[in-house]
């Protein structure tokens, strides 16, 4: 796995690069086969907190993590423990799914490309992100959700071909919108 490290406004110093690559590297054992994509890392300082965005695409898969402290080293060991958690937690529903019959593969790199972008319109939009649709099922799309720790879902559902929403209801429970 490729590891590019980005600074806004710090400079990234040899000694914190490579603490970053060695403690970002370790995921790969969480992996049967090499993975052959390039995780982004991207070190800011926001005020006097120094964040850490990690990003991972994989196959039918982005693992993120973002933490914000004031050591960087502190930020990093934190980035990688939410991304083994998310990995374990990946890997133990794709294991259910498989005794299911369903297989999914994590060990491949993926076409998933996200993208933010900063946009100077009138209308209030802070961010764009762009990224390719897939098709995938609704538990699938659920997982993916559940990754990024976000409310909502946008996907290609496989079994109908349409666009879809799936979201989080304030009981907990899943929702989905669909296209008639």
């Amino acid at each position: 796995m490729d590891i590019i490290i980005r600074g806004e406004n710090i400079t990234v110093t040899s000694s914190l690069q490579d603490y970053a690559e060695k403690r970002i590297g370790k995921l790969e054992k969480y992996f049967n086969a090499p993975i052959e994509t390039s995780a982004r890392v991207n070190l800011r300082v926001h005020n006097k907190e120094q964040v850490v965005e990690v990003t991972i695409p994989l196959q039918g898969l982005l693992l993120r993590a973002e933490v914000g402290e004031e050591d960087l080293y502190t930020a990093i060991d934190l980035a990688v423990s939410k991304l083994e958690r998310q990995i374990k937690k990946h890997k133990t529903k794709l294991n259910r799914k498989s005794r299911q019959g369903a297989k999914q593969a994590l060990q491949n790199a993926g076409s998933t490309v996200t993208k933010t972008v900063e946009d100077e319109e009138a209308l209030d939009v802070v961010r764009k992100k762009h990224f390719v649709f897939k098709p995938m099922t609704v538990d699938e799309a659920i997982l993916q959700m559940d990754m990024l720790g976000h409310s909502f879902f946008v996907f290609n559902n496989a079994e109908d071909d349409s666009t879809a929403v799936v979201y989080r209801r304030k009981d907990g429970r899943f929702g989905l919108i669909d296209q008639e």
